[in-house]
């Protein structure tokens, strides 16, 4: 069992923010991608938007499985491959989060063997330079270790933070303490509280 310490919640608000900065970082660029490549599951919403700013219309998913909640699996895996057809095309392939970099180049790889793109690049929200790989384009580096908790992910992440509780709390407010102190996490109640009533704690 690891600690994760210092975590990040990242609102509905700030994550849109984040993807329009990553969509015009991309457009200065002058990369115009033919499809989008989103790797499931924490690079579809991202995707979805970068889409809509990008005026694209091809969207596929592939799924990578790295972590479940907080706990990081030993090796990561291509679970589900790619449908559409990338020879030829510039393929934009985004995720959520460059953490190990081990998601987007086991992407990489299979993209690569599954056609001949004519161009291939990367993005993410968030680029931890601690990661073995660097995003083509981000709209943030991280420069300080934390954990980041998307608003997609947010009951999913805080229960892997309450399971792993040596103590288990009794109440929303033992808890709501204990991850303000741990990790520096404020939440609301009504969330803590759904989490408290899917993990059966009330």
């Amino acid at each position: 069992m690891t600690s994760i310490g210092h975590c990040e919640l990242i609102t509905w608000d700030r994550f849109f923010d984040l993807s329009r900065q990553l969509a015009l970082n991309i457009h200065k660029a002058s990369f115009q991608p033919d499809i989008i490549v989103a790797i499931s599951r924490g690079g579809c919403a991202p995707a979805r938007v970068i889409c809509d700013y990008l005026d694209v219309f091809d969207l596929d998913v592939i799924k990578i499985e790295h972590y479940h909640g907080t706990q990081k699996q030993n090796q990561v895996r291509l679970r589900y491959p790619i449908s559409a057809d990338v020879s030829g095309r510039r393929v934009l392939l985004i995720d959520d989060v460059s953490d190990t970099g081990d998601s987007f180049k086991l992407g990489i790889q299979h993209l690569l063997e599954s056609g001949r793109p004519a161009d291939l690049k990367t993005a993410a929200l968030h680029h931890k330079i601690v990661s073995s790989y660097t995003p083509d384009f981000c709209a943030e580096i991280v420069h300080s270790w934390r954990w980041i908790i998307y608003p997609w992910a947010v009951i999913e992440d805080l229960q892997s933070i309450l399971q792993q509780m040596q103590v288990k709390p009794l109440t929303v407010d033992e808890f709501s303490n204990y991850i303000a102190q741990n990790h520096r996490l404020k939440v609301s109640p009504k969330i803590l509280q759904d989490i408290f009533l899917l993990s059966e704690l009330t």
